[in-house]
């Protein structure tokens, strides 16, 4: 029996889109043939170690309207003259192509996976008419899509209110982090004799927490904040940096592979996720990198967001900010850096949380949908 053939499309470079590689291998693991079709800018890293196949267009737009319109309609082309049983389309911005390419192939079957608030995210609001044009979209393709799952419970109800329609939930969680290595601190150029407070992922963008973290390490003695990942943001917090004269207790490490991010994280005291509650979107997020230092026992520090409450609180793995500013970040570092005998605890129940918080019994809403 031939396996089935899906195609998987995003918008993204691939190269550090966790969620998605996760997907992509579970389904190549369970005998589909899998190709992974995203984008390849100047900077884009090479891919080699992927299981399934990787397909990445080049553009002569990068951004905006021109860019979603050209990989929306290169997309569309490619899947139209490309053999395939299911496409999974990851996010509004993939949706369209997808759609009408399954419209003209009936026998195939579509699956979303829809990793936000896609019409929520500050990008958008901030700019009605571009939002309108996306809301159109969703409005006119949601409800017609047989198969959704999104990556929390909160954008669930959400989705499933406004659509009448189930929506499924696979959480952005990790795979149980078990390295063939783990290199040291001098390996890795980290002091042995600071603290180490982390922040990473591939989205260090607007309203994240950047900043009031940057600020927060004035208050912080013996400390050193690693960024570790990408984002439009970090530009302004390295002026920040320079600024406030933090060099010695601020590093950027920019975007590297996941292997070597979770090093840096595993050498962290504290790991942040300080999303501010500015729209729907990061509202009701669940970023990946909690449950990233959840498997590094890395104890997280967190802003007030209902996802993020309702799974350090389960497992008692962190502590919440009380206020967003950086006299709240850092009142909450001190309070925990000062205390040992609780940060081993926190690190003892980040262990035990890793057990259950992981892609093994995550991937098992997959196995309904897919198999």
């Amino acid at each position: 029996m031939k396996p089935k053939k899906i195609i998987v499309s995003v918008t993204n470079d691939l190269y550090t889109d966790q969620r998605v590689h996760k997907v992509c291998s579970f389904l190549h693991d369970n005998g589909y043939q899998v190709l992974l079709v995203g984008r390849k800018l100047k900077d884009s890293q090479p891919i080699t170690d992927r299981p399934y196949s990787i397909k990445r267009f080049k553009l002569v737009f990068t951004r905006g309207a021109l860019f979603y319109a050209n990989y929306n309609m290169r997309l569309f082309w490619f899947l139209l003259f490309s053999k395939f049983d299911v496409l999974l389309s990851n996010d509004l911005d993939s949706l369209l192509a997808n759609y009408c390419a399954h419209k003209f192939k009936r026998k195939s079957r579509l699956v979303y996976d829809t990793h936000e608030l896609f019409t929520e995210v500050p990008e958008l609001t901030a700019r009605p008419k571009v939002r309108k044009v996306w809301l159109a979209i969703e409005q006119k393709i949601f409800p017609k899509l047989e198969v959704v799952y999104t990556v929390n419970q909160s954008i669930a109800d959400i989705y499933s209110k406004k659509y009448e329609k189930e929506v499924r939930v696979v959480r952005n969680v990790s795979k149980l982090w078990q390295p063939k290595t783990i290199l040291s601190k001098k390996e890795l150029n980290l002091p042995e004799d600071k603290h180490i407070i982390i922040l990473q992922g591939s989205g260090i963008n607007v309203d994240r927490g950047g900043e009031e973290a940057v600020l927060a390490m004035k208050e912080v003695e013996q400390g050193l904040f690693l960024i570790v990942g990408s984002g439009d943001v970090i530009p302004q917090l390295k002026q920040l940096t320079k600024e406030h004269h933090l060099e010695d207790k601020v590093r950027f490490i920019g975007r590297v592979p996941y292997d070597q991010m979770m090093n840096y994280t595993y050498h962290a005291d504290l790991g942040l996720s300080l999303d501010k509650d500015t729209n729907p979107n990061y509202r009701f997020s669940l970023p990946n990198k909690i449950f990233d230092y959840i498997h590094t026992t890395t104890p997280v520090i967190s802003s007030d967001l209902v996802e993020l409450r309702r799974v350090i609180e389960k497992h008692n793995v962190g502590r919440i900010i009380p206020e967003h500013s950086a006299k709240g970040v850092a009142q909450t570092i001190n309070s925990l850096l000062k205390d040992p005998v609780l940060l081993e605890q926190l690190k003892a129940n980040c262990k035990q949380a890793a057990q259950i918080e992981n892609w093994v019994h995550e991937s098992k809403v997959l196995e309904e949908i897919y198999l």
